[in-house]
């Protein structure tokens, strides 16, 4: 996998676009989850999508799950879906978008919420 990933915590990674032929890299990374945000043909027909992404995944024994999130739009709900995803996920967690920005916004508003509380 060329991919890069970027460690955001020791829980949690983020990553550009990736699609099913890089589960296997990951799961040899050590990585238990995966959280997509990346909405399904957001980049076009040539995006893999969540489905074949899932099933990629789980096939080898990782947790995934479907989150999109529409670049430029995060809302209060989906901060609230990622942390938690965060707290009940077999981690670590590596999630991605279309660069990894989308991901670390949510990461970092999640990680603002979390100190409210």
């Amino acid at each position: 996998m060329s991919t890069p990933i970027t460690p955001l915590s020791d829980t949690l990674a983020v990553a550009p676009q990736l699609g099913p032929e890089d589960m296997a890299a990951l799961k040899a990374a050590g990585y238990r989850s995966v959280i997509i945000n990346r909405p399904d043909y957001e980049g076009g027909e040539s995006q893999p999508t969540s489905a074949d992404v899932i099933k990629a995944g789980e096939q080898l024994g990782l947790t995934v799950v479907y989150q999109p999130v529409v670049s430029g739009a995060m809302t209060p709900e989906d901060v609230r879906t990622f942390r938690e995803h965060l707290d009940t996920l077999p981690s670590p967690v590596l999630a991605y978008c279309r660069s990894g920005t989308r991901c670390t916004h949510l990461y970092n508003a999640a990680k603002q919420e979390s100190s409210k509380s």
